[in-house]
């Protein structure tokens, strides 16, 4: 039986049997069964790392340790509200620092702790606890971007958009040339377009 311990880019802790090719940390969000309670994070630092570390070897969701979270992809990652880790994605790190320091026009580099509070107001509301969507020009959109199309979120990648599944990138379509339902951060939409690129699943190369 899968563990409930996929996200979506909606943000969503979910249970499916595909494997991700990123892992992520909010915090230890499980009990002793390894089953999900009610919070979906814990502290602010929702960070997207390697699967394979220095050699560490982890069993998912192991009682008093965080809960290891999965992702398609970075880009994934990015619009349910992580960052690069700064250990062990230390190049993709400091690269997502770089953007966002061009983004805002600052003259030094931020902290991750800058970051995260960033990113915390922007992702989810204090009140609902739910995701924050904002509306751009689709046209506008840097790729790495998710956008909303009748509930289900697609990749805005090299000119089209991209359907996502836990599996891969299914399907594409055109990019509309309307107001579109942003799922990513803002924080983060301006760092990608500041330059941050991000990893995308093989699937991205066949869709459609």
């Amino acid at each position: 039986m899968a563990l409930q311990n996929r996200v979506t880019p909606l943000g969503e802790i979910v249970a499916d049997p595909a494997r991700g090719t990123l892992m992520g940390n909010r915090g230890v969000l499980h009990d002793d069964e390894r089953r999900l309670g009610q919070s979906r994070w814990k502290h602010k630092p929702w960070i997207a790392c390697t699967l394979l570390f220095k050699g560490r070897s982890r069993k998912p969701m192991t009682p008093g340790r965080y809960t290891e979270l999965f992702f398609l992809d970075e880009a994934t990652s990015l619009a349910a509200g992580h960052r690069p880790c700064a250990e062990c994605r230390r190049a993709a790190f400091n690269a997502f620092r770089v953007a966002w320091a061009a983004a805002n026009e600052s003259n030094g580099l931020p902290s991750a702790v800058e970051m995260d509070a960033a990113l915390h107001t922007a992702r989810v509301d204090r009140w609902t606890r739910k995701q924050i969507r904002h509306e751009r020009p689709a046209a506008d959109l840097p790729d790495g971007v998710f956008i909303l199309v009748n509930a289900d979120p697609w990749l805005v990648w090299r000119g089209r958009l991209l359907r996502w599944t836990f599996g891969g990138y299914d399907a594409t379509a055109p990019l509309p040339r309307v107001m579109a339902t942003v799922i990513t951060p803002a924080p983060t939409v301006a760092a990608l377009a500041a330059g941050y690129s991000p990893g995308v699943h093989a699937s991205a190369a066949d869709a459609g």
